[in-house]
């Protein structure tokens, strides 16, 4: 458990030091707390003067009767909780990751397709030459313009799960990487070293040839399009409450009037890379189950009721639920306590 504390020095000025990681032998919130209490103690300080608690979001931390937060403000009511703006944030995505399976079980899909193609530097390698064969065949074409700055190389990282931001740079290069990434999958399909590396390919790519999968590919990456940039880490309190604002506001005008753009992309893309499309009136097949007849729908409901409604309402909820008015105009009161606002005012 790593341990940072803040205070006020002889001088008014606001320190902040990395104190110490403490081992624990379990992530409970009692042995937490005696973790942090035997850390203070060392240092000749003790929990009764705190005046601060800022943890992640884990119920462990903010359990509202046995987290570690509830167990330290019973000891003492002056330290006050304050949840990690960016956590809020995260949880805010793993949400929606979490609660519909159509949107886990794709970025299950891009974690495995990662694992595959990175697994190794020859199959790395085998992407980057692809890729670099298509760029000098694009150039040739008249199709990619070369000046300083564009066609950079471009890799499938891993997923950060505690930094979603690294999701949507994920989903960029997938699209931008996507008919590099069908040409190793093949390859190792037809000439991987054992049978269990061949079948993880053929069945990336069937997922990755079909409809659906591109689908959410494109509207995850106008999703995350929007929430991504209130992870950077510049961000000061007042600027990112108005950028929750800004992007409540954005997705409510996505869902409004963005379908009609998102499946021209998404049409566009499957032209390219010759992808069948459904058709829209067709019943949708949900893939391990039947449905009774009485539970048919088209294909144009699912997509766009089940998929870019439902998606968006659930990041939507999720943005309101954890940044709603209360939460919000404490961040922005807690802002009047920075140091440097008042020496700018000052001036």
């Amino acid at each position: 458990m790593g341990v940072v504390i803040r205070y006020v020095n002889g001088s008014g000025c606001v320190i902040e030091r990395f104190i110490s990681l403490v081992h624990v032998h379990n992530t409970s919130a009692a042995s937490l707390k005696k973790g942090i209490e035997s850390l203070l103690s060392t240092y000749g300080l003790s929990i009764s003067s705190l005046r601060g608690q800022g943890y992640d979001g884990a119920s462990n931390m903010r359990g509202e009767f046995n987290g570690l937060k509830s167990l330290i403000l019973k000891e003492n009511s002056s330290a006050y909780y304050i949840p990690c703006f960016t956590h809020q944030l995260q949880l805010t995505l793993i949400a929606v990751a979490k609660k519909h399976s159509g949107i886990g079980s794709f970025f299950n899909t891009v974690t495995r397709l990662v694992n595959v193609i990175g697994g190794s530097c020859k199959r790395r390698d085998m992407l980057r030459e692809k890729e670099v064969e298509k760029v000098f065949q694009g150039i040739a074409k008249g199709e990619i313009k070369t000046r300083q700055g564009l066609n950079q190389e471009m890799a499938l990282k891993r997923l950060g799960d505690t930094h979603w931001s690294s999701h949507y740079g994920t989903l960029i290069n997938l699209i931008h990487l996507f008919p590099s990434v069908i040409d190793v999958l093949e390859y190792i399909g037809e000439n991987g070293s054992d049978d269990p590396q061949r079948a993880k390919a053929i069945d990336l790519l069937d997922i990755m040839n079909r409809f659906e999968f591109v689908f959410v590919l494109h509207l995850m990456k106008k999703i995350l399009g929007i929430t991504q940039v209130l992870q950077r880490m510049d961000q000061d309190i007042v600027n990112a409450m108005n950028l929750v604002k800004v992007s409540k506001c954005r997705l409510q005008v996505i869902r409004e009037n963005g379908l009609e753009s998102l499946l021209l992309e998404v049409l566009e893309f499957c032209g390219k890379y010759d992808i069948a499309v459904l058709d829209v009136e067709d019943v949708y097949a949900t893939r391990g189950r039947s449905r009774r007849r009485s539970e048919e729908m088209t294909n144009f409901h699912h997509y766009r009721v089940e998929l870019f409604y439902y998606v968006i309402d659930m990041q939507f909820q999720e943005l309101n639920n954890r940044f709603d008015d209360v939460n919000t105009n404490f961040l922005l009161c807690m802002a009047c306590f920075d140091l440097r606002t008042h020496f700018l005012h000052s001036i």
